[in-house]
């Protein structure tokens, strides 16, 4: 083992590629501590791994590095974000603080590996890939020890991104939608990538820039086909290629979406990332190692699917439509007590409530109803709302059959008809579990 990969620092230590990066530099005996700005999501995802607390945004200067370089030999940046949550988030994490990065990693002689993305240019059409470049060149331009590795479609066992879009689309029964179906592919899968992290952390592969890409692009109808093949899903009865100009319409719900902290893989920028293709040159990486990143189909066949991933894939493609529907029912449920406040107050009133107690009475819970309606569809408080809907729901339960049971043996169902809805938000509150 290499002398510079003693201890190594990894920048978004439990992302989807930082993960499995963390696992596999222990695997090779290296001491290993991360760097993230969530505590609790490091906990849980790593949690036998020391992961310090630090958000890259603000690290823009050397000054703010000094600190998690000490006794640092080898750096490996796996931390990024599609898209901005706010303004200038994308040159702060990919520019500003890997620029502070390298001035410092410099003087500190601690070598850097950058997991960048293919097609990462100063010309590219998305600031997502102009942003990675810019973090790219400050770092080849720094004077340190520096690699950077630019995967393509980076597909695993776990479902982020692009992997995630692709599962979803695969998941869709009966019919294939596809879009932009001749869009040009090359995929890696997760564990070529970690393995080439890994090797140029340890001194196994020459510092440079090398795109991580199988050799032969793909259509992305084909790479759909594949996924779906892979997944085990029945073959469709029809493929619908969908038009172009539907693709803006799903990025602007999706970025909408993304201000209430829904990550889709819809947002404007995947969508221009594919619109511009998936590609790179092989050739470095091929002449450095003298071995070509497997093809979709031979990689795909490498990873053991079952079960659980068409269970997972069914449920992301199933999320929005859960949401929409406790949003839905919560919301019209409050509108309708509002609207006819007169008559279920008069169910109170016969059960011996003054008018005055009723009307109250229905008019708080209504807006209850409200208030978790459009709480669910702000993702920090999803799944929170998703319990107080469960709660509320055996309060409503509890609360009538004390004071209306009568209500059992109407021929509606309207206490019968509860019980599914609390159901729907317990399993609504599962699939909002994230990593």
């Amino acid at each position: 083992m290499s002398q510079q990969a003693r201890h190594v620092l990894v920048l978004g230590a439990y992302g989807f590629i930082g993960t499995q990066v963390v696992r596999a530099l222990r695997q090779e005996g290296v001491a290993v501590t991360g760097l993230g700005r969530d505590p609790a999501a490091s906990a849980r995802v790593l949690p036998d791994v020391v992961v310090r607390h630090g958000d890259m945004r603000h690290m823009q200067s050397p000054e703010d590095w000094h600190p998690y370089l000490t006794g640092i030999d080898v750096v490996i940046n796996c931390a990024g974000a599609l898209q901005d949550t706010a303004s200038g988030d994308l040159e702060k994490l990919h520019h500003g603080a890997v620029a502070a990065l390298a001035a410092a990693a410099t003087s500190a002689e601690v070598a850097i590996v950058q997991v960048s993305a293919a097609g990462a240019t100063q010309e590219a059409s998305t600031e997502f890939m102009r942003s990675k470049a810019r973090g790219d060149a400050a770092l080849l331009a720094s004077g340190a020890r520096v690699t950077i590795l630019r995967p393509g479609l980076v597909i695993g066992q776990g479902a982020f991104g692009g992997t995630l879009l692709l599962r979803m689309l695969a998941a869709v029964p009966v019919i294939q939608p596809v879009a932009l179906p001749k869009t040009p592919v090359q995929s890696v899968m997760i564990d070529d990538v970690t393995d080439a992290v890994v090797a140029a952390a340890i001194g196994r592969l020459p510092t440079g820039v090398y795109d991580l890409v199988e050799d032969t692009p793909h259509s992305l109808e084909d790479v759909v086909s594949a996924t779906r093949r892979w997944l085990g899903f029945r073959p469709p009865r029809l493929i619908l290629r969908v038009p172009d100009w539907i693709l803006p319409v799903a990025a602007r719900l999706a970025d909408v979406a993304g201000y209430l902290g829904w990550r889709s893989p819809l947002r404007s920028t995947a969508i221009a990332v594919l619109k511009d293709g998936v590609t790179g040159n092989p050739l470095a990486y091929r002449t450095a190692t003298g071995r070509s990143i497997p093809p979709l189909d031979q990689a795909l066949r490498s990873i053991s699917v079952g079960r659980e991933h068409r269970l997972d894939a069914r449920m992301a493609l199933m999320m929005p439509v859960v949401i929409a529907t406790l949003c839905l029912f919560w919301f019209a449920s409050g509108l309708i007590g509002v609207w006819q406040v007169e008559s279920a107050a008069k169910l109170l009133q016969v059960a011996g409530w003054s008018a005055l107690l009723s009307k109250a009475s229905v008019v708080f819970w209504s807006f209850v109803d409200i208030a978790l309606a459009i709480a669910v569809l702000y993702r920090p408080w999803a799944g929170r709302a998703c319990l107080a809907m469960v709660a509320v729901s055996l309060i409503y339960l509890i609360s009538a059959t004390i004071v209306t049971p009568g209500l059992w043996a109407d021929p509606l169902g309207p206490m019968v008809k509860v019980i599914p809805g609390i159901m729907l938000a317990l399993i609504a509150h599962q699939m909002l579990e994230a990593r």
